[in-house]
């Protein structure tokens, strides 16, 4: 059993399909099929059974699946400390990123840390913060990148804090909110609910909505037709975009917040691509504003 069987293991267990699983692979079926069989026989077990809705994993087969997982994790570990032992950056470094960080300032960011470090390669997934989070966790990447208040007991850094923006195509006042067509799109629930918090702490009725989409930047189109007003944290409203944008404030004359951090396992950080990269972030975002 070697690396590519443990990739094979991994694949099954999340696709629950031979031919998914081997389309993923880039392997014929008939392979697949042949190299699992070549397990079951070394296991002396059987790993997986077949029905009509596709494959199941046995017992015996959870127990090898996870064996595989943490063989794989230690594997990746065992590379990492090799090519952490000379001194020039380089191998693979693994990143999780919200999704809205990954859309607006990341791509610049990543452009820049690569030209100081050519020989680094980047491995990124985006989505959403309590995603990332668990990747971290669970050491499928070095490092995360979170939006909002997320409870992380190791190395984190609030990389910034921004404001929640109401955005208008027209000039609108605080007062007229409730009467005003509003767009929703698909938020985590921290935001939802900081969001929530200050509505209700100004205004006894409901938001009228009348759009609700699923991505931030549809819904910023909707909001440059002056189809309604959205709430935005200030990082996805771009400089020159012709839109009104009114802070977020709290009764006590507070601005409302949306904070960005950093984070990973304490171990990571001896890792010389985590710590260029943890360091290179922290001074970049010192230096923008939103």
């Amino acid at each position: 059993m070697d690396e590519k069987d443990w990739l094979i293991l991994e694949t099954l267990y999340n696709e629950k399909n031979i031919t998914r699983a081997a389309e993923q692979l880039y392997i014929t079926q008939p392979a697949l099929t042949y190299r699992l069989q070549a397990l079951e026989q070394e296991f002396e077990t059987k790993i997986v059974t077949r029905g009509k809705k596709g494959i199941e994993f046995t017992i015996e087969g959870e127990y090898v699946y996870h064996y595989a997982q943490k063989m794989q994790l230690e594997f990746k570990k065992v590379k990492e400390k090799i090519q952490n032992v000379h001194d020039e950056i380089q191998g693979t470094l693994r990143l999780a990123v919200s999704g809205s960080f990954a859309y607006y300032p990341l791509p610049s960011l990543l452009k820049d840390f690569l030209s100081l470090h050519p020989n680094l390669e980047i491995n990124l997934i985006s989505g959403g913060s309590k995603d990332v989070v668990h990747l971290v966790d669970k050491e499928d990447v070095h490092i995360g990148i979170i939006r909002g208040d997320h409870f992380w007991a190791e190395s984190k850094h609030i990389i910034s804090e921004e404001p929640l923006v109401i955005a208008s195509k027209q000039k609108i006042t605080l007062e007229q909110l409730p009467y005003m067509p509003r767009i929703l799109y698909s938020i985590d629930y921290s935001l939802e609910q900081t969001i929530d918090n200050w509505w209700n702490s100004y205004f006894k009725k409901p938001p009228r909505i009348t759009m609700k989409v699923n991505q931030m930047e549809t819904c910023k189109r909707m909001v440059s037709q002056g189809l309604g007003y959205a709430i935005f944290p200030s990082l996805a409203i771009i400089e020159d975009e012709d839109l009104f944008q009114l802070k977020l404030v709290s009764p006590e004359n507070n601005i409302i917040l949306r904070k960005t951090a950093l984070i990973y396992k304490d171990s990571s950080v001896q890792l010389k691509a985590v710590k260029a990269f943890v360091d290179f972030i922290i001074f970049k975002m010192d230096t923008l504003k939103y």
